[in-house]
């Protein structure tokens, strides 16, 4: 059940970002985007087990976010953009969102910086005055 006025997200996106969450299916998603690899390639890297490295893949297949192919008895693994494209999309809202946050706190802080020098207090790179000091005849001096 999703609260009214959440943004409702997909099975696929959920997906998406709990494959996403682990850093081994994430650096095997980065050595996917050169080319198409072999499980055996895919594990060279990595201090596991061939069978741990089966099991991420199997949630990076669930996720849509890689595809098995076939080339005789090689089975090679190729990177799916699509499942990324989605979770790009969605997080470009927040990115926008935070865009217009910064926007106007930068208004915000050049409308005090305005006010601020009508005021006449000290401008930025304005050297400070030192205060003035009554002599006892009653003139003041500047120091």
């Amino acid at each position: 059940m999703q609260p009214n006025g959440y943004i409702q997200t997909s099975d696929h996106l959920d997906a998406t970002f709990a494959a996403l969450a682990d850093p081994t299916r994430r650096a095997i998603l980065a050595r996917l985007a050169s080319g198409e690899a072999s499980v055996m390639e895919l594990a060279a890297p990595f201090a596991v087990s061939q069978p741990a490295i089966s099991k991420h893949l199997k949630v990076l297949e669930g996720a849509g976010l890689i595809s098995r192919g076939r080339d005789a008895q090689r089975r090679p693994r190729r990177l799916e953009a699509k499942p990324l494209a989605e979770a790009n999309q969605w997080l470009e809202s927040y990115r926008q969102f935070w865009g217009a946050q910064f926007q106007r706190l930068d208004a915000l802080l050049e409308t005090l910086k305005a006010s601020k020098t009508k005021t006449g207090k000290l401008r930025t790179g304005q050297k400070k005055r030192r205060p003035t000091k009554r002599s006892t005849d009653g003139e003041e001096e500047c120091r």
